[in-house]
């Protein structure tokens, strides 16, 4: 019986340790506020505009990747609002299509929707990050499952973008996503 409690006791501390760690040490632990104080400014309107090109990869629950993927982007802005169009092409051969439509507010926030979000996403323009969190339906051919995602951007020093996003069901990560984004010129 002893042996039992001591296995309790230490099963308790494995996941409050676990939950110390994604809570305030992990990659879902960051705010916005980390960045405030960046020597850049990351502007949605200024470098998300125009045509764009995404390259990334989709690492799965193990760590190892799962895809890989082209994204060309259409951004267009009238104010305080855009729609970017993205088209993905997988190293699988399959193609997805997302047109995001968002929202900026004069505090930095940020409102997004897209056809496969549930409800609208928000998120924070900050220093020289963005963050932006929403739920999302995967495709019924992927299991239709519905994940929260967590994304934040990152903007280098010479205007390219990095993304990465994580994704999780029940609080687990189930994939993550790292990519550069980058301005094209217009022709």
């Amino acid at each position: 019986m002893e042996l039992l409690a001591y296995f309790l006791c230490g099963a308790l501390l494995a996941l409050c340790l676990c939950w110390l760690k994604m809570r305030y040490f992990g990659f879902t632990a960051q705010k916005p506020a980390d960045y405030a104080h960046g020597s850049q400014t990351f502007d949605l309107r200024r470098h998300l505009n125009g045509p764009v090109l995404c390259e990334g990869v989709i690492y799965g629950p193990t760590g190892r990747v799962t895809s890989r993927f082209v994204g060309h982007f259409d951004v267009r802005w009238d104010g305080d609002v855009g729609v970017m169009a993205e088209r993905f092409e997988y190293d699988s051969g399959d193609t997805q299509d997302r047109e995001w439509h968002l929202r900026l507010g004069a505090d930095g926030r940020i409102d997004a929707t897209a056809e496969d979000v549930i409800g609208t996403g928000t998120g924070w323009q900050s220093g020289p990050s963005v963050q932006l969190r929403y739920r999302i339906r995967l495709p019924e051919d992927a299991g239709g499952h519905v994940l929260s995602a967590t994304d934040w951007m990152y903007l280098a020093p010479n205007g390219t973008i990095i993304n990465r996003s994580q994704f999780r069901k029940y609080g687990f990560k189930v994939a993550e996503l790292v990519a550069t984004m980058r301005r094209l010129e217009e022709r």
